[in-house]
């Protein structure tokens, strides 16, 4: 006979998320360091998901509810991991073709140090807005621009954080991003009215975020930085074809998306465009990836190593062979590994009700306006660290909020946008969330190297809250509106 299944108790659900806790923080701050993504954080995941399997065991959930909420988890996730490992390949050809390194070329003759966070945070954001998509923001532009950053002599937290910050804020005020769409239907308000309540908070954000950027590159030392940049356009040039042509491949991606052609076509097309690139125009640096052979064999290994495995490009400066390196599908491996490490605990954490648990209780706290904001905000944030998932720190409290805000008369707009100011932004904070993973995977630079420096994800969620606190341009239900509502919910 089968055991009656509960709800499980406040502590309960609280174990296995301080158990992630203490084991994560001991593992990158004590021991592993950024090298924890290699396969300790998988491990502790796996760990944390066993706890809080256990304990909803003892709640009287069966093992299959359980696989089946870790296989719904993953399945959940798998268009994401299928677009991460065609970014590495993407990665791979874009390097090969001379996409990548032109970008570099071109870059470090326009954008000068003092001004190069602002621009690049500039540059994301828009590409971001044209395309709604940070991820194929930060794998195209973004790459170039980590390069450019790092052969100005600026350290690659900055340059991640700028990247991010930009990418972040375009896909927040696209009305092609996915999580733009998805926050404003959980809400119950549309699309467009979500985007132009999200001004206020999302605006300043930016604003002071270009503005720290600003102080920081005019403040820096970069006396040094002139006489290396010739170096690297030397050594780059010697290595590659470097022509105009070259960026008709990135436009051509950037097109596609923004018609709405899906992510995963899109980006094979580019992977693909890069490959014959790669085969039209750089012979010399084919030859070398595929170990010296020439012809028709020497393209076949040098296209199918830069899609799959580790290539670099060597010159006569180290750090432009350190620029010109790739690691292909095979560099994105440890990220699917940790991602799909997470969705297994947000899987266990989720379908044994441990989540909704924790939410509820966080729920009753929220008296004032500015507490139901702040703890929106907060649950959102949660559910980014426990389910690693950012469409689940939307959807889970746009479900379970939606209500609370109808009653105590504040309108959809203000829940949407909360959810995104806190939900979409903070995901990338995370280093086993899928955003968090992915963007530190695509540029190189490990979560909590970059995260420090993406002011504007950090400021997105505290402007909110404030905003709620300081009860300011808060929207709330007229009682006319209310008294319209409560006659249609009669006569239906």
């Amino acid at each position: 006979m089968s055991k009656q299944r509960r709800e499980p108790m406040l502590w309960e659900a609280l174990i296995p998320v301080l158990f992630l806790i203490v084991m994560l923080s001991v593992n990158v701050i004590y021991v592993f360091g950024d090298d924890a993504i290699s396969g300790s954080n998988q491990i502790v995941l796996i760990l944390s998901a066993s706890v809080a399997a256990l304990i909803a065991l003892r709640t009287g959930i069966s093992w299959e509810n359980l696989q089946d909420g870790i296989v719904k988890s993953i399945g959940a996730s798998m268009s994401s991991i299928l677009i991460l490992l065609l970014i590495g390949s993407l990665a791979g050809t874009w390097m090969l073709s001379g996409i990548v390194p032109a970008m570099i070329y071109y870059g470090l003759q326009i954008l000068s140090p003092t001004i190069f966070l602002f621009a690049a945070c500039i540059i994301c954001a828009v590409v971001s807005i044209a395309t709604g998509s940070s991820w194929s923001t930060v794998a195209t532009v973004g790459i170039a621009l980590l390069g450019i950053g790092k052969a100005l002599g600026l350290s690659e937290g900055l340059i991640g954080g700028a990247i991010v910050s930009g990418a972040y804020f375009g896909d927040k005020m696209s009305p092609l991003s996915d999580t733009t769409n998805l926050a404003p239907a959980m809400a119950g308000t549309d699309l467009f009215t979500h985007i132009r309540y999200m001004t206020y908070t999302t605006v300043p954000s930016i604003i002071i975020t270009l503005g720290i950027f600003l102080v920081i590159g005019f403040t820096a030392d970069t006396a040094a930085v002139t006489t290396g940049v010739e170096d690297v356009l030397l050594s780059i040039d010697s290595a590659f074809n470097i022509n105009g042509w070259l960026f008709l491949v990135p436009a051509l991606v950037i097109f596609m998306i923004v018609r709405k052609v899906p992510a995963l076509p899109a980006l094979l097309a580019g992977t693909m465009l890069g490959a014959l690139f790669a085969i039209i125009f750089q012979p010399q640096a084919m030859q070398e990836v595929a170990g010296g052979s020439t012809g028709a064999m020497a393209a076949y290994v040098a296209v199918m190593k830069a899609l799959y495995t580790d290539i670099s490009i060597t010159t006569n400066n180290d750090m432009v062979n350190e620029l010109l390196s790739t690691g292909g599908m095979y560099g994105m491996l440890n990220t699917v590994w940790l991602i799909i490490c997470a969705m297994i605990f947000g899987g266990v954490m989720e379908s044994a009700g441990m989540l909704q648990r924790i939410t509820k209780s966080i729920v009753k706290l929220a008296h004032s306006t500015g507490s139901l904001i702040a703890s929106t905000g907060f649950t959102s944030i949660f559910f980014n660290f426990t389910a690693s998932d950012q469409y689940l720190a939307i959807v889970v409290p746009g479900r379970m909020y939606a209500d609370t805000y109808k009653k105590r008369g504040l309108k959809p707009e203000v829940l949407s946008r909360t959810l995104e100011d806190t939900g979409t932004v903070t995901s990338v904070l995370i280093p086993w969330n899928t955003c968090g993973a992915t963007q530190a995977s695509v540029l190189g630079v490990a979560t909590l190297t970059y995260a420090p420096y993406t002011f504007f994800c950090i400021l997105s969620p505290i402007m909110t809250m404030a905003f709620g606190f300081l009860n300011f341009k808060i929207r709330r239900y007229t009682k006319q509106e209310i008294e319209e509502e409560q006659l249609q919910e009669k006569s239906a």
